[in-house]
């Protein structure tokens, strides 16, 4: 990510937020903000594909660097970076993939804190626009769906089963955006420590589901049976066993 991409993103989501909100969405058109943003007609289209995209284009390069982030924990990127080979490792042990994603997460929230006025203003905007409040459902996804697909890569066998990625990335985006809805709403509160903790919590949640599935000495989930037999009301301990023993053949 260049730094004149990014201040060019930047430019361009600044003012076309000014404008929506002091003209309203409907009456602000593509030539005022690129006017404003100082960029020409032709280079709007070129990197935002409409009034909705520039409103988010900051996320656009955001979930870039969320991407870049977490792949550099991938198993096949630390192979290639330290021995240069064994890129068909399926996991590695040295890396936290839960911890990860609250990291890339983390990283979201401090950006829309970072950048208080524009955050504040784009949420009274979506409260406005229909449109704009579906683009940013569509933009949400767009997290879930890289964190999803990292941890379906990063964790270890026993743990990387779609449903448990899935959702684990789901209830990652919706703690960061219930939280983060609250300091859009009263942003003289500081919620980052109530962010970390929720998110240790969901970490330990992740954990503890999968402590109940035993491994065996290679490492693969053990499978359990269900075994039932029948014995007589006055059967001893050796008449139940063998009959359990017997069950198993």
């Amino acid at each position: 990510m260049t730094a004149v991409r990014t201040h060019t993103h930047a430019q361009a989501v600044d003012a076309a937020v000014d404008l929506f909100t002091r003209q309203g969405y409907e009456g602000t058109t593509v030539e005022e903000i690129a006017d404003a943003a100082k960029v020409s007609r032709a280079t709007f289209f070129r990197r935002f594909r409409s009034k909705e995209d520039v409103v988010f284009a900051d996320h656009e390069l955001l979930l870039e660097e969320v991407v870049v982030m977490l792949a550099a924990t991938r198993p096949d990127a630390r192979a290639s970076e330290e021995s240069g080979h064994d890129l068909g490792r399926a996991w590695d042990p040295d890396v936290d993939p839960y911890l990860e994603v609250c990291r890339a997460a983390r990283m979201v929230f401090d950006h829309h804190v970072g950048q208080r006025e524009t955050s504040l203003a784009r949420y009274a905007l979506l409260q406005q626009v229909p449109a704009l409040r579906d683009r940013e459902l569509v933009t949400t996804h767009r997290y879930e769906r890289a964190f999803t697909h990292y941890l379906r890569d990063t964790l270890p066998p026993e743990r990387s089963a779609s449903t448990a990625s899935i959702a684990f990335a789901a209830s990652v985006v919706a703690v960061h955006n219930a939280i983060l809805r609250r300091w859009l709403r009263t942003p003289s509160l500081e919620l980052r420590p109530e962010l970390e903790e929720a998110f240790a919590d969901l970490r330990r949640a992740a954990v503890l589901g999968t402590a109940a599935s035993p491994l065996a000495d290679d490492g693969t989930p053990v499978t359990r049976r269900v075994v039932v037999t029948v014995v007589e009301g006055v059967a001893g301990p050796d008449e139940v066993a063998r009959a359990v023993r017997d069950a198993l053949v």
